[in-house]
């Protein structure tokens, strides 16, 4: 039994078991992905926003105007303080569901019809009073998949005649209470009601409804008819972003150009009277959620979170991955492996939000990864400590001891050799490099020169590797490259060639741009060879490159010397006749006939046409 249990192979068992247990979905990972995003959520450097600005109710105000709730005559004079400021939409997360006992209501109603957006909720209470649908056409049923409220409490019926819009302010919190996602839309009964970002888009572009796509598997995407479509999750739910400041002044202010051209948002911030919502970036009031909600759309940039199968599968593959390593590969390797990995993933998962804000959970694939990682690890060191142990019994009164430790170890040894082969090598040299370093060391400034290097020869190499070569040694400011090894390439001649007038190509487009900085005038040379070397594992036992050597990689590296020199000044890229002859489809005009250094016959040279 013990055998079984400490066996190598057990670990899928592990493996197959974690799967299995995400397939599920369970609570553990819930959190564990929603803390995971909110890192990222977290992270997102904030700008100001342009288009929405926040007029508080603070304890300014309530000095100013007097105690809660105001008659609502004051909130009108503020409407029309804001609309003579030019203003955008005024939304008022606010919810008027009776009538001012003051007698304001009248003042307040026309003051609502110069372009503002009021609350209603959502309620736990199977009753529905005064709510606000609004109409959606849809495209497939989406109806099942939205929220549902048992009831909704909406503003008098005056005040919601007078109002341009009427949005709903509940949010959706996760299973941890934090509000990640806000849905769009929700219903009660066969009745759609917006939320009160979108609804306040709908009334600045002036459409009377909704459109919402669906299939069978949720909702797809939904969008104001005047407006761009807003991709949603299949609950019309969109994720928040945290990345905007809003401008914010207070209702007591008596002036309030500033906030001209934006939305604003009248929100309860005084004492006792503002909600707080729990989010990924702390506790703040709901007019938050309204506010970034609505950027969020505005932007246009929304959130994406793709297929959760995928997620576990990298998982189920990382996990088989590390069996075999522990199984076959030293411990350094296991080591790096999961240090690796894990830096990674999380570099992975940064990236895809960064660049196209797409939320991936890396958390349960890493999970699996460390947990099986350690379980096979486990398992191999009782393996080998039995193994050490069975050995020193077996040969302790036979062998020297230093032997016996030697036998326990059972080091591998790495063996070099390697073949023949055709190949095509080209060598690129940056000509002139004299005069940019003494640029540079006039100006005291060698990591500029270093800088300068790395990037022309970052460029210069992806050409090589976009077309197949191999980068095979970087000696100072001159890069060495195979094309037809490690990886079969049949027209390697004319890749290598393609390559080296890539380069040429590429030379005379960051001379203007080094020109732009001031920098000295960059050239380059490029010889390009084919022909027959040994490529393989070379060096010692214990420090090796895989490499080439030949007379054929020395002449084109010959070739490199005189390309865009002297009186092949005109001709940054030569390459031999036993290139030109493997080439197809690149035309090329014949130059000189030369003699190079360790040769005595003459070498034909060539150029593309």
């Amino acid at each position: 039994m013990k055998k079984i249990l400490s066996h190598w192979s057990i670990a899928f068992l592990t493996l197959f078991i974690l799967t299995y247990i995400g397939l599920q979905d369970p609570w553990v990972k819930e959190i564990l992905r929603l803390k995971s995003f909110d890192y990222v959520l977290q992270n997102e450097v904030k700008t100001p926003s342009e288009a929405v600005s926040i007029v508080t109710i603070d304890e300014q105000a309530i000095e100013k105007h007097g105690q809660w709730p105001w008659k609502r005559d004051v909130l009108a004079q503020l409407i029309l303080d804001l609309r003579n400021a030019q203003t955008g939409i005024i939304v008022m997360p606010l919810l008027f569901s009776e009538e001012d006992r003051m007698g304001g209501d009248e003042a307040f109603c026309e003051a609502l019809t110069y372009g503002t957006v009021i609350a209603q909720t959502g309620t736990t209470q199977k009753t529905t009073s005064n709510a606000v649908p609004r109409g959606v056409a849809k495209i497939g049923d989406p109806l099942p998949y939205l929220f549902e409220w048992p009831g909704m409490v909406g503003p008098l019926p005056k005040l919601a005649e007078c109002t341009a819009g009427v949005g709903v302010i509940n949010t959706a919190p996760e299973i941890d209470g934090v509000v990640r996602r806000v849905p769009l839309l929700m219903k009660i009964g066969e009745e759609v009601y917006p939320n009160m970002a979108i609804e306040t888009i709908r009334v600045a572009v002036g459409d009377p409804s909704y459109q919402v796509k669906a299939d069978e598997s949720g909702i797809i995407a939904m969008r104001v008819p005047a407006y761009a479509t807003i991709n949603t999750d299949t609950n019309a739910r969109v994720w928040v972003r945290w990345n905007k400041e809003f401008k914010t002044i207070s209702a007591s202010a008596d002036n309030f150009n500033e906030l001209a051209g934006t939305t604003v948002i009248i929100a309860m911030t005084a004492e006792g009277l503002g909600g707080v919502i729990a989010t990924p970036i702390g506790e703040q009031y709901d007019y938050v959620i309204s506010a970034q909600t609505l950027q969020t759309i505005l932007d246009g940039k929304t959130i994406k979170r793709y297929d959760s199968l995928v997620e576990l599968l990298a998982g189920l593959l990382l996990g088989i991955a590390i069996i075999l390593i522990t199984r076959f590969l030293p411990y350094w390797v296991i080591g790096l492996s999961l240090i690796g990995i894990f830096g990674s993933g999380v570099y992975y998962f940064q990236y895809m939000f960064t660049t196209q804000l797409v939320l991936v959970d890396i958390t349960w694939a890493l999970l699996t990864f460390f947990i099986v990682g350690f379980h096979s690890t486990f398992n191999r060191f009782i393996l080998e400590f039995r193994l050490k142990q069975q050995i020193k019994k077996q040969f302790e009164h036979y062998l020297d001891p230093r032997q016996v430790a030697a036998l326990q170890k059972n080091p591998e040894l790495l063996k070099l050799g390697g073949d023949r082969r055709e190949m095509s090598y080209l060598f690129m040299d940056i000509i002139g490099f004299t005069p940019i370093s003494e640029f540079y060391k006039n100006k005291d400034d060698p990591e500029g020169l270093v800088v300068l290097v790395n990037e022309f020869l970052d460029d210069m190499t992806n050409i090589i590797l976009n077309n197949g070569g191999m980068v095979d040694k970087f000696m100072g400011d001159c890069i060495m490259a195979v094309f037809n090894a490690p990886i079969d390439m049949p027209n390697h001649a004319e890749m290598a060639v393609k390559s080296a007038m890539e380069i040429e190509a590429k030379t005379k487009e960051l001379k203007q741009l080094y020109k732009e900085r001031g920098l000295p005038d960059i050239n380059v040379g490029t010889g390009v060879n084919t022909g027959t070397a040994i490529v393989g594992n070379m060096g010692s036992s214990t420090r090796f490159d895989f490499s080439v050597i030949g007379d054929a990689v020395n002449l084109a590296a010959r070739l490199e010397a005189t390309a865009g020199r002297g009186d092949f000044k005109d001709s940054p890229t030569l390459y031999s006749s036993y290139t030109m002859e493997q080439l197809d489809n690149i035309k090329s005009i014949e130059v000189d006939k030369i003699k190079v250094k360790g040769k005595e016959e003459l070498i034909t040279i060539y150029k593309p046409l």
